[in-house]
C-alpha cells in the first residue's frame, strides 16, 4: 500500500513556486510573435523628494535625439520611438520578440507646485531620467498664529 503525504499547513508551502509555475505557464500561451510590434509603453517609476519628482522610463536603445518631452495643460507627455534593427539580407532572423519597438507615448499630470521652467531630463544606459523640482516660490501649506 502506498503512503500518501499530505501537508496540511499551506502557509508553509512555498507561493512562489506556484506563481513562477503560473507566469512560465501563461507566457508560454502567448502568441510568440516574430516580427517586432509596431508601438510599446516604456516602464515608469515615480520617486519623490523634498526637493521634488523623478521619473525614471525605461528606454533600451532609444537615442536621446528620438525621444521628445512636453508640458501641456498640466501634464508631462514623453514621447519617441525605438527603432527595430534593420532587416539585411543575411542578418538573423527575429524567432521571438519581447522587447518592445516602434512608437511610444506616456503622459503623467504634474501637481501646480512643481516649477515647469525647470524640469531637466538626461538619457542615461537605457533610463529616462526626468527632474520635476517643486516651485519653492509657491506656498502650498502655511499656518497663521491669531492674535
Amino acid at each position: 500500500m502506498a503512503t500518501l503525504l499530505y501537508n496540511n499547513r499551506p502557509a508553509l508551502r512555498s507561493a512562489r513556486t506556484f506563481n513562477s509555475l503560473l507566469n512560465d505557464m501563461l507566457r508560454d500561451t502567448l502568441p510568440a510573435t516574430t516580427e517586432p510590434v509596431k508601438s510599446f509603453v516604456p516602464a515608469a517609476d515615480v520617486l519623490e523628494s523634498e526637493q521634488g519628482f523623478e521619473l525614471h522610463l525605461a528606454l533600451p536603445g532609444v537615442v536621446k535625439e528620438d525621444v521628445k518631452i512636453d508640458f501641456q495643460e498640466g501634464q508631462l507627455i514623453i514621447s519617441g520611438e525605438r527603432k527595430a534593427p534593420a532587416a539585411e539580407e543575411n542578418a538573423p532572423k527575429f524567432r521571438r520578440v519581447e522587447t518592445g519597438f516602434g512608437n511610444f507615448s506616456r503622459s503623467f499630470r504634474l501637481p501646480e507646485t512643481v516649477d515647469v521652467t525647470a524640469i531637466d531630463a538626461q538619457l542615461t544606459d537605457g533610463i529616462l531620467r526626468v527632474t520635476i523640482p517643486f516651485d519653492s516660490k509657491k506656498v502650498t501649506k502655511h499656518h497663521i498664529e491669531v492674535r
